[in-house]
């Protein structure tokens, strides 16, 4: 028999490590496998995209950090469309989708009324909700230096 028991010892370990551990997780820049991206489009006009902004750092930021599992947001605009993009990521899908409807209703109002208040609009909702949908992140490439 080559190699004996140390080879014998050293490939059982390396079934273990692998067997144990998911390979998603194993792979260098793949995100966690429970991991999901929460995704908004809003009507954002050019004139509101200021007050969109503090409207969100007012309302949405403050609460979002206090959640359990939030990973972080990203608030983007595309001019040619008019639209506020969120990207909201959460560390799993249970820790999003289980936040009580009333909690959410409550963040909201608050959004509603700062950005009311900033537009000087009597709009219901000065920014309305376009689409929402939920991303599986499969992969990120992040360059070093940049983070």
């Amino acid at each position: 028999m080559r190699g004996g028991l140390p080879t014998l010892v050293a490939s059982v370990c390396l079934v273990l490590l692998l067997v144990a551990s998911p390979l998603q997780a194993a792979v260098p820049g793949s995100p966690a496998p429970a991991e999901v991206v929460e995704v908004l489009r809003l009507k954002v006009p050019a004139a509101g995209r200021a007050a969109w902004l503090e409207a969100e750092r007012l309302s949405w930021e403050p609460w979002l950090r206090g959640r359990p599992g939030f990973m972080g947001r990203e608030l983007l605009w595309d001019p040619d469309r008019l639209e506020g993009v969120l990207l909201i990521r959460w560390r799993t899908r249970q820790a999003w989708k289980t936040i009580p409807q009333a909690e959410i209703d409550a963040v909201q109002e608050r959004f509603d009324r700062i950005a009311r208040d900033l537009l000087h609009s009597d709009a219901t909702s000065p920014f309305p909700l376009l689409h929402s949908s939920e991303l599986l992140p499969l992969a990120r490439t992040e360059c070093p230096g940049t983070a």
